[in-house]
């Protein structure tokens, strides 16, 4: 008989990791279609096994290093001039359609964060138009993490512009890179690491967080992993209760003929305009619940089964919007626009049916006016203003608790989604942030102060930093006595008038009232192009609007002069926007006039002025000091000398 020899299953295994090379991982950056930052050094970094050889081959030429005791390794590519595509090999791994060129993080909140798709309805047929392989870009996952700065960001890829991926950019960035190139010519990489509604302090390191001991405290609660558990489940559970309750209770879901069905006989329902909004209202308090709108609209033969866009304006709070009893969409939350498709053969000729569950959480429901209502076709509009049957489907309660939002906590979005891009070198950064620190704004200068610096250390570079001044919404105003939004911005202005290697994009005039997301992203774009083409790339050029300076009084009158190069001011019949006060502090509306470069302002009521303000509203509409670039000028105050 032969005899056999036992291998040991540890033997065995060495064996065939002998026979298998190790599997290196790259950061998520470090994939198809990266940019890399032109004429500074690249590090091409990642992990493999401690002493494992990495060979890299770029351009015909050969780099070699080992891991660390730890697993990691890094690789610097000399500087590259712009250029491209190169792939890159890294042992097994090829990393292919990698551009060299001007690297922009781009990060704040939802301004941000709003994509293309937002805002076809300004710019479609330009972004269907466009496609641009020197463009890439990349969306940073959200996610947060409170215990130490991550390596790594979460699974996500770079996509090169085109049509079909147009959409889900950042619109902000979009605009921005599009008129970056279109003046360069230098490949353009944008890294887009923004979370809606996220505050300043979320994107702060520990480090720099201690000058504010709450804040800092804030984050050690969340630092215990049991906390933020339990407080997840805990404030999930309102939400979850109220809705379950809400549709067992909804007469429009419940009853047998369901209130969106084309069948559901509506004749004894009230009617009620659009925009007239007493129905979400008992005796002028708010009310919550479910409430539905029906509306037949007629359809001409030529369109029958065709396909066509829905556009529902914006609806206060939640929606679900049937047409001929076909669910077309649904949308949780109140800010996003509803434009939803309608497809084929849904459409009929004739009478069609179009019903819309309205979902008011928080009190105050409404359908916001000054956005279009109406059913599109390529050549034909169907207006849904006017009346409506309406009908109540079930009362309840505002949403008990609502938890916390631990995106929103200090520290959490920087450990993890701004730390990890460190070795990805860049040109620059572009922020659109602030709306959700105007109840802070007196703290808002160190928190941005602080930011800047901070992310300035981590990339060890003193990057051009270009921020988005808050944009003019809510109800149009030229004056307010007190507006938090009036005061941030002003915050602004001095930040970024102090902090150096920063500018700043006035967008005062193309904000829209009814709409905390502006659909205007282009002109946005454009601004913050100017100001990196001066900051960035050097040149010689007007970026800034009337930047003020100084003032004097003569008498009741005050003359104000700004700052050379951006006080070629642009005429106009009337000067709009300008308030004084006297030292009681109340600000009464001044009567304004161009006077070559500088502006004189007075006010009847006010015989020795102590402070000027200009387009000092939420919504200064109607303030109208530019200079003759076309550029507005920032809201300001000032103290007399």
């Amino acid at each position: 008989m032969k005899s056999y020899h036992k291998i040991p299953i540890t033997v065995f295994l060495s064996f065939i990791v002998l026979l298998v090379p190790a599997q290196i991982r790259l950061p998520q950056l470090i994939s198809d279609g990266m940019v890399l930052q032109r004429e500074t050094p690249a590090k091409i970094r990642g992990w493999a096994s401690p002493g494992e050889t990495i060979r890299l081959n770029f351009k015909n030429t050969d780099y070699q290093t080992s891991a660390d005791a730890t697993g990691q390794w890094e690789i610097q590519l000399p500087p590259q001039k712009a250029g491209g595509p190169y792939t890159i090999q890294i042992n097994t791994t090829e990393i292919k359609n990698i551009l060299f060129g001007d690297v922009w993080l781009c990060s704040g909140q939802s301004n941000m964060e709003t994509p293309v798709s937002r805002v076809m309805t300004l710019f479609g047929k330009e972004i269907e138009n466009y496609s641009n392989p020197n463009i890439h870009y990349v969306k940073i996952p959200l996610t947060y993490n409170f215990h130490e700065p991550q390596d790594d960001v979460s699974p996500c890829s770079w996509v090169e512009l085109n049509p079909e991926t147009a959409a889900d950019f950042s619109a902000v960035a979009y605009f921005f890179a599009k008129e970056l190139y279109e003046k360069t010519g230098v490949p353009i990489g944008l890294i887009n690491s923004s979370v809606g509604g996220s505050p300043a302090e979320a994107w702060i390191s520990e480090e720099a967080l201690k000058p504010f001991p709450a804040l800092l405290n804030d984050m050690r609660l969340c630092q215990s992993d049991e906390f933020v558990a339990e407080m997840l489940r805990l404030g999930s559970l309102p939400g979850s209760r109220w809705y379950t309750i809400l549709n067992e209770q909804d007469k429009g879901l419940n009853e047998t003929i369901k209130w969106y069905s084309p069948q559901y006989d509506d004749r004894s329902w009230p009617s009620a305009d659009l925009f007239d909004n007493r129905w979400g209202k008992a005796e002028s308090h708010p009310i919550n619940g479910v409430f539905w709108f029906r509306k037949t609209i007629e359809v001409p033969q030529a369109y029958e089964n065709q396909p066509a866009m829905l556009y529902m304006g914006r609806i206060v709070d939640a929606d679900s919007i049937f047409v001929n009893g076909k669910c077309v969409g649904t949308t949780g939350y109140q800010y996003p626009p509803r434009n939803y498709p309608v497809p084929a053969n849904i459409l009929k000729a004739g009478n069609n049916q179009i019903t819309v569950r309205l979902v008011s959480q928080a009190g105050f429901p409404e359908f916001v006016s000054g956005k279009p209502y109406q059913l599109v076709f390529p050549d034909l509009k169907i207006s849904l203003e006017g009346e409506w049957k309406y009908n109540t489907g079930a009362l309840m309660p505002p949403i008990p608790g609502g938890g916390i939002t631990f995106q929103y906590k200090p520290a959490g979005l920087y450990n993890a989604m701004i730390a990890p891009l460190k070795n990805h070198a860049l040109k620059g950064i572009i922020w659109y942030q602030g709306e959700s620190n105007t109840d802070r704004y007196y703290e808002y200068y160190d928190l941005m102060a602080t930011l800047i610096s901070d992310w300035r250390n981590l990339w060890e570079e003193n990057l051009p930093f270009i921020g988005v001044q808050l944009a003019n919404f809510m109800k149009p105003a030229l004056l307010q006595q007190q507006s938090n939004w009036a005061e941030l911005r002003d915050v602004q202005r001095k930040l970024y008038q102090t902090v150096p290697n920063t500018g700043m994009a006035v967008a005062i005039d193309i904000g829209e009232w009814n709409d905390i997301h502006p659909l205007n992203k282009k002109e946005v774009g454009k601004r913050l192009a100017l100001q990196a083409r001066s900051l960035a790339y050097g040149e010689k050029m007007g970026c800034d609007g009337p930047v003020y300076q100084s003032s004097i009084t003569d008498g009741n009158r005050v003359i104000l002069s700004f700052k050379a190069g951006t006080d070629d001011l642009l005429p106009v019949d009337e000067l709009k926007g300008f308030a004084v006060a006297g030292s009681d502090g109340i600000f009464k509306p001044a009567q304004a006039s161009i006077d070559g470069k500088r502006v004189i302002v007075r006010s009847d009521e006010i015989a020795q002025p102590v402070k000027v303000r200009y387009a000092w509203a939420d919504n200064p509409e109607g303030a109208n000091l530019y200079n003759r670039a076309g550029l507005p000028a920032s809201p300001f105050q000032t103290d007399l000398p």
